[in-house]
């Protein structure tokens, strides 16, 4: 099985994980406007784990410049989020995803009337921060 197939399997098991939970309590949003809500945290093999986190954004709100230790699948829950990756302007509806590979620069934006939610799948290296924003 190749590291792809791997992590394919990785976030179905974990998206199949979330989606069988019970309700999710309601978000705590930041001053900013987001709300992070960590679902699931699992080794994934010896050096990597996968974690799941719900972002929820506020109206216009955006979260700034960041890369990741290793490679992210976001999943629009609910909302319109516009995210940049390297540059490049990428808009997304409920129901739609975007890979982001590791160590790719990107922020996200809610760009609708209303609060927009996407689920972030992450597997990265161990021990290492989960976000590391840009300077």
């Amino acid at each position: 099985m190749n590291r792809f197939t791997q992590f394919t399997a990785a976030a179905a098991s974990l998206l199949l994980a979330t989606a069988v939970q019970a309700q999710a309590p309601a978000p705590k949003f930041d001053a900013k406007g987001i709300a992070r809500t960590e679902t699931v945290r699992s080794a994934f093999d010896a050096e990597r784990e996968a974690i799941q986190v719900r972002v929820d954004f506020k109206p216009g709100a955006s979260f700034p410049l960041h890369s990741h230790p290793g490679a992210e699948i976001a999943y629009v829950l609910s909302g319109s989020i516009e995210y940049v990756l390297e540059g490049k302007t990428v808009r997304l509806q409920a129901g739609e995803s975007l890979f982001i590979p590791a160590g790719a620069r990107h922020s996200a934006t809610n760009v609708g009337a209303e609060v927009c939610s996407e689920l972030a799948t992450y597997v990265v290296d161990k021990n290492q921060p989960i976000v590391i924003l840009a300077k």
